[in-house]
């Protein structure tokens, strides 16, 4: 049973520690496996998160969700003109 997803502030605060380890003379799988993640976890991570502070990732989440309710809102309205068009042409 998969555990629950990280908020992007603690998945942040955790791209921090590795760095942290790192500077101390950890290894890169040393510090990753010390944050209990996997290192392929770790590089989507740091893809996605890598250099933001946290004010950004928070924006960036709110813009991303924000995105996906227009896009919904796009295809409802998109899929209601096409209707009206076709009842319009009578080939209903």
């Amino acid at each position: 049973m998969p555990g629950k997803r990280p908020k992007p502030e603690e998945i942040v605060s955790k791209l921090r520690q590795v760095e942290v380890l790192q500077s101390q003379g950890k290894t890169a799988a040393e510090a990753i496996r010390s944050i209990g993640v996997t290192e392929v976890t770790y590089y989507r991570w740091r893809k996605e998160f890598g250099g933001l502070k946290l004010d950004q990732v928070k924006r960036l989440k709110e813009l991303e969700n924000e995105n996906a309710r227009l896009r919904r809102a796009v295809s409802d309205l998109t899929l209601d003109k096409m209707i009206l068009a076709e009842a319009a042409k009578g080939n209903y």
